[in-house]
């Protein structure tokens, strides 16, 4: 059986990753693919209990590596018990955040570097990677005017300071520009339909690489 494809959708707070995620289900299912979506942290009910102490803003701080494993306590759940059987079974998966999350969040964001994320990597999902990582790109000030405009109370990512989300946001670019084979970064700036369409070609030129 032909092992399904891996997509993950990155991105800062308000990039429109919920939406990018819809875009590509659809095509994908369009050309007749078996497709599971997943999210991280969270996917699974162990990971989503873990999801919701790491994003309630009552949590308040965390160590930076205790924040980082508790991020890969959660991926371990999803990677075992959803991740990996979908994609051994033939069906291509999409993820909202995966690994480069955390070199964005906890490497580039909280200052940990990339040492730590990819020893974890190594032991929590050694051979996985994404087949094809979209990055939807906005700069802070308009991600966090968008999360203000849903009406929706910040969590606890969301709460901090701008300070570190930009160094996210400038590690998932740099993150992107040491791996364009991999990845392609989405100005989300634009127009919701321009967003969309660049969505869209970039899973296609995936899709004829891939075949």
């Amino acid at each position: 059986m032909t092992r399904g494809r891996f997509i993950t959708l990155e991105g800062g707070e308000g990039a429109g990753k919920t939406t990018a995620l819809a875009i590509v289900r659809e095509e994908l299912e369009r050309r007749g693919r078996r497709v599971r979506t997943t999210r991280e942290p969270g996917g699974t009910p162990a990971a989503e209990k873990i999801r919701a102490l790491l994003l309630d803003p009552d949590t308040g701080a965390l160590d930076p590596m205790t924040e980082l494993l508790l991020m890969f306590a959660a991926r371990r759940e999803n990677v075992t018990d959803a991740i990996l059987p979908a994609l051994e079974g033939g069906d291509d998966v999409i993820c909202d955040r995966f690994t480069e999350a955390s070199h964005a969040y906890q490497g580039g964001g909280r200052g940990l570097g990339t040492a730590p994320v990819d020893a974890l990597s190594e032991l929590v999902h050694p051979g996985l990677e994404p087949d094809l990582v979209l990055v939807l790109d906005v700069p802070v000030d308009v991600g966090l005017a968008r999360i203000r405009a849903r009406g929706d109370a910040p969590d606890r990512f969301e709460s901090d300071r701008s300070e570190f989300l930009e160094r996210v946001r400038a590690a998932y670019l740099e993150r992107a520009a040491n791996h364009p084979d991999r990845f392609v970064v989405i100005d989300a700036t634009r127009s919701p339909d321009e967003v969309a369409d660049a969505v869209r070609a970039a899973l296609r030129r995936a899709l004829d690489r891939w075949s």
